[in-house]
């Protein structure tokens, strides 16, 4: 097949391109070429931005795109308008962020998403995000209705990953000794990058459509079992010290972002419990998490000791944490 890319240098991007090219397909990369231009040397490469450029696609003709950075409905709409006749599968990665972070546990697909209006402000911050991208879905869907693919996907993790948030739980378990993390029950949701281009690859083989919320694991895991597997991949000496939600909020530590990964009771319930039944029929698969552990830390270790962390718990206020938790 030949598949066109919107994007396809920087991290899930890199695993779409990986798993297409393994899956022997054809890709053409569209893209300002900015980020990582130097990754794929031998892939033909539009360059151009998808809101004033895609006349530079005017000709071409692909089986599948693949969109991985729309978001906003408007961008949606100028290159859907400019592909319905050159694609015959449009991909759309939305996100569970379209989800409210409130609701119930273990939603599917068909669970009530965030509002959005036609002509709202497109300026993308933490609360729009997701009313953005479900307005994105649906310019996707107008434009393709019957041959749309729509993947809602969780926290997206492994190699390349540019959040920190996943790999900060990687590095600090490296690290060894006394290591303070969220409630030991709290559940967590996460894949694979690679896992989700392959899932990805196979919805277009199979000419997938609809929505598919696409996170894992397959079964339920929380933190208080997901910290020793990563311990155990290592081969390190890091003792969990397991803070309460109460005690954390009383610190004033973010959610999420203070400490990564940490959601307290409540939002942790409705938004790391998605159901995933959908794509597990379809084929989602997934890799041993001691591989995405290891080469997640493979890949961190080899980055520049000035490389920007976001979302990193410093070493003092873990320290101080722990300190005024033990008293």
């Amino acid at each position: 097949m030949r598949i066109l890319i919107i994007g396809g240098t920087v991290f899930l991007g890199r695993a779409l391109v990986d798993a297409a090219r393994q899956r022997g397909h054809r890709v053409t990369l569209f893209n300002r070429g900015l980020s990582n231009p130097e990754a794929y040397p031998d892939i033909e490469t539009i360059h151009g931005d998808r809101e004033t450029d895609l006349e530079r696609l005017r000709g071409g003709r692909w089986d599948a795109a693949i969109d991985t950075c729309g978001y906003a409905p408007r961008q949606l709409e100028i290159s859907t308008d400019a592909l319905r006749g050159a694609v015959d599968h449009y991909t759309f990665i939305s996100t569970l962020s379209v989800y409210p972070v409130a609701g119930e546990p273990n939603r599917a697909e068909s669970a009530s998403v965030l509002n959005w209006e036609d002509g709202a402000c497109e300026e993308v911050t933490a609360e729009s995000y997701g009313p953005l991208k479900v307005g994105c879905e649906r310019k996707a869907v107008e434009a393709f209705p019957r041959n749309s693919l729509i993947i809602r996907a969780g926290l997206i993790v492994g190699p390349f990953d540019p959040t920190n948030r996943f790999t900060y739980w990687v590095t600090r378990a490296a690290r060894g000794g006394d290591a303070i993390a969220p409630p030991a029950e709290q559940p967590l949701q996460f894949i694979d990058a690679r896992d989700l281009g392959a899932f990805v690859l196979r919805g277009i083989e199979m000419r997938l459509s609809g929505i598919y919320n696409v996170t894992g694991p397959a079964k339920r895991m929380t933190f208080g079992q997901f910290l020793p597997a990563v311990i155990d991949a290592l081969g390190s000496d890091a003792r969990v010290h397991h803070l309460s939600d109460a005690f954390l909020r009383e610190r004033e530590i973010r959610e999420f972002v203070g400490l990564p990964l940490w959601l307290a009771r409540e939002a942790a319930e409705s938004f790391m419990t998605f159901r995933i039944d959908r794509a597990l029929a379809a084929g989602l698969m997934y890799r041993p998490l001691a591989q995405t552990v290891r080469d997640t830390f493979e890949w961190a270790r080899a980055l520049p000791d000035d490389a920007p962390k976001a979302h990193d718990l410093s070493s003092e206020l873990e320290r101080e944490l722990l300190s005024a938790w033990q008293a």
